[in-house]
């Protein structure tokens, strides 16, 4: 499977992504299977992956070398990778609760990972690499306390005309948030009169429009439902408005105000995510017992920031979350996004004020104060949202957890590899239109 780079990352690293491209272009693409399908392994076990590549008759197999590392950092192993008389099984082990990883690729210096593999030892002892903010829980108490003097003051929009909306009221909403900034996003819900179950869902990374069937398709279901951009913007402009924006005042908008809590870009973001689940539990058509906050990657680390902070929450979904221990280096562990402890971003930082703020805004110590259901899933070929950050948040929630683990899993789902967390997730929704409780019992 392939694992696609971080798109900020493109920008510099544009000469090797396409000699990768080229590989890509030139031969199919390796696959990488561990020997056992859960991919999960006791410390001291070895795991064998299975590495293949299916070309067609006459075509002869590129050159390629293979990593083995160590929580994505430590190389373990390393060689060349011949493939041309069939599949190879390449073997590693350790000693200790962590992630193997291995990446196949052309030989060329710095070249891009074609296909990555993953097997995670002992998920369950994976800990936080750095321990939280003395005063993390006294700073986010502050900042709540700043958005609660800023009223709602709700703006709903309805567009009665919009596509594919029968039986459901669609609306644009916007809602006030803190220091002079919006929350926007869209609401949806049944026509009918009657109290439903809400759905807050919170976005991937990017700058980009937000889709009206992701509240239209849940609303239809009997769900109130609020989808919330991740940026104070209008949701329904041009493509060219956003690629503006991804290319000029939002390019790499993960690092603005990196430096301090008070400016970090995310300090509003987070603090939008409560407003939302705050306005949602206003609202006379909520049923008063089912709120579930949902999200991937950005959305995830969001999903887990607004149970945190927000008592009106009573569930979580996430898949690939990312922003999970951002301090990940100190434990000789890659780092993932938004790799505010790496050397990529604005070279003008100061690090040693960035190290101060990644706390504040890691995923792992808002996991820590989830007391609500939780469903979280993580992928082991995932080198975006790191499996053993996502495995650290887990193992630190306080309420029920059910943790999905995808085997074949990049950060994309690449190949239907997220199926498992989409099937389960829609059974945990069907759990709560039935009236049942969460976790519901496995199927």
């Amino acid at each position: 499977m392939i694992t696609l780079p971080r798109r900020f990352a493109l920008r510099c690293l544009a000469p090797l992504f396409l000699v990768s491209q080229l590989w890509l272009s030139a031969a199919p693409v390796p696959t990488i299977v561990p020997d056992k399908a859960a991919g999960v392994y006791t410390p001291g076990e070895t795991v064998s992956w299975t590495v293949n590549l299916k070309s067609e008759a006459g075509v002869p197999a590129p050159d390629l070398v293979y990593k083995i590392k160590k929580d994505g950092e430590v190389v373990v192993s390393e060689g060349k990778l011949d493939l041309s008389a069939g599949p190879v099984v390449l073997s590693s082990s350790r000693a200790d609760a962590g992630v193997l990883i291995i990446q196949v690729m052309p030989p060329e210096k710095y070249a891009l990972p074609l296909a990555v593999g993953g097997a995670i030892y002992a998920p369950d002892k994976i800990k936080p690499a750095a321990p939280e903010p003395a005063d993390f829980d006294a700073f986010w108490k502050s900042k709540l306390a700043e958005l609660a003097k800023v009223p709602v003051k709700p703006v709903l929009e309805k567009i009665p005309d919009a596509k594919n909306t029968a039986g459901v009221d669609y609306y644009k909403v916007t809602l006030d948030n803190i220091r002079g900034t919006k929350v926007r996003g869209q609401l949806a819900r049944p026509s009918a009169e009657g109290k439903y179950p809400a759905l807050l869902v919170v976005q991937f990374a990017g700058v980009y429009a937000l889709d009206q069937n992701t509240v239209v398709s849940d609303a239809k279901s009997g769900w109130l439902t609020l989808n919330i951009s991740a940026h104070d913007l209008p949701i329904d402009e041009s493509p060219e408005f956003y690629k503006n924006l991804k290319d000029g005042a939002l390019k790499n908008y993960i690092y603005i105000g990196s430096e301090d809590r008070e400016t970090s870009y995310f300090l509003r973001m987070f603090l939008g995510c409560a407003r939302a689940a705050e306005y949602l539990a206003s609202r006379p058509d909520w049923d008063g017992k089912t709120l579930i906050v949902t999200g991937a990657s950005q959305g995830g680390l969001q999903a887990f920031a607004t149970a945190a902070l927000s008592p009106k929450v009573t569930g979580l979904m996430a898949v690939v979350p990312a922003g999970c221990d951002n301090y990940a280096p100190r434990a000789g562990r890659a780092f993932g996004w938004p790799y505010w402890l790496s050397t990529w971003g604005p070279r003008d930082r100061d690090m040693k004020k960035v190290e101060t703020t990644a706390g504040y805004f890691d995923g792992i110590n808002f996991a820590a104060r989830v007391k609500v259901p939780s469903l979280v899933a993580y992928g082991l070929a995932d080198e975006t949202s790191r499996p053993t950050g996502v495995a650290a948040a887990i193992n630190v929630l306080k309420g029920t957890k059910e943790a999905l683990i995808l085997p074949l899993s990049n950060h994309h789902g690449t190949g239907g590899a997220q199926n498992a967390y989409f099937s389960r997730a829609a059974q945990w929704k069907k759990a709560v239109l039935t009236g049942k409780t969460l976790p519901p019992a496995a199927q």
